[in-house]
């Protein structure tokens, strides 16, 4: 089990596309609070591997630390609430939540940019039986939050919209240290750190898959003039299929019930979520439809 009683203190559960990657980097530079560093994914798809195995993640974290982690598949995951409880009762949980629209794109970009995904937005978000979990169903908020909430007290839960953090990032980051329990820290020249790679260029599809069974060898030149000269000018943009007009409707459809019992939920307006459009990934290129 954990060592000398110490157990993981606050966890973000989701959602994925959520932006969660920069709350944990922000939590990662507070001097009181520890995260590994990669997301252990333990109470979804490696539950198998043991509490034991979970533990040593957290092995090399200093003694005075509170400890926490990150994996964003954990709100989605049926099993996910109920593993969770029975391992780590007192856990204060973190969510943020970003219109399911866009998410759903967001996440399609994410796989059509590693090459897992073809160029037809419809094939994976019209809610075929095979592709409906990874990318419609993991936005309906209110049914994922519900299986937490029938097992979690609510003033363990803390959730924040992704809307929240364009408003007033700093006064995020003092609202989930308060959740957690520890002095507000911010790190002024980290607020701005979000790094969307969606706009990075990328290498032709065709030479990334040749090159990666050279990569760990390809690794470390990453930071040599040369060869940053060389692949910039082999890259080019992404160029994203754009999400077309009737099944942007179709899906703000599939999601308008899912939201307003969310709205309810929350008590906080989420009629952005009902009519909003979609944006390209920043810095990238649409391709044309």
């Amino acid at each position: 089990m954990f060592p000398d009683g110490r157990r993981p203190h606050f966890i973000i559960i989701g959602a994925v596309k959520g932006a969660t990657t920069w709350i944990a980097h922000q939590l990662r530079c507070h001097p009181n609070l520890w995260l590994p560093k990669t997301e252990p994914h333990y109470f979804s798809s490696d539950y198998a591997r043991g509490t034991d195995w979970y533990a040593t993640l957290f092995d090399e974290a200093p003694p005075d630390r509170i400890l926490g982690e990150k994996s964003a598949d954990y709100l989605a995951h049926p099993d996910a609430a109920d593993r969770l409880f029975q391992t780590l009762p007192g856990a204060r949980l973190i969510v943020q939540l970003r219109d399911p629209v866009q998410r759903a794109y967001s996440d399609y970009c994410m796989l059509y940019r590693r090459g897992m995904v073809g160029g037809d937005p419809r094939k994976y978000l019209q809610g075929q039986r095979s592709a409906e979990r990874r990318f419609l169903a993991s936005g309906l908020y209110a049914r994922h939050l519900d299986r937490f909430l029938k097992l979690f007290p609510r003033e363990q839960l803390h959730v924040l919209l992704y809307e929240d953090m364009a408003h007033s990032a700093e006064q995020m980051i003092v609202d989930i240290c308060r959740h957690i329990g520890v002095p507000a820290h911010i790190a002024p020249d980290q607020l701005d750190s979000r790094k969307n790679d969606s706009s990075t260029p990328l290498l032709p599809l065709t030479l990334r898959r040749l090159l990666r069974p050279m990569r760990p060898a390809l690794d470390p030149l990453r930071s040599n003039p040369v060869f940053a000269r060389v692949r910039a000018s082999l890259a080019s943009p992404v160029r994203y299929p754009p999400l077309d007009g009737e099944l942007h409707k179709m899906l703000r459809a599939y999601y308008r019930d899912d939201v307003l019992r969310l709205q309810d939920m929350l008590q906080r307006d989420l009629s952005m979520w009902l009519g909003g459009g979609i944006s390209t990934p920043a810095g990238a290129t649409r391709a044309r439809a």
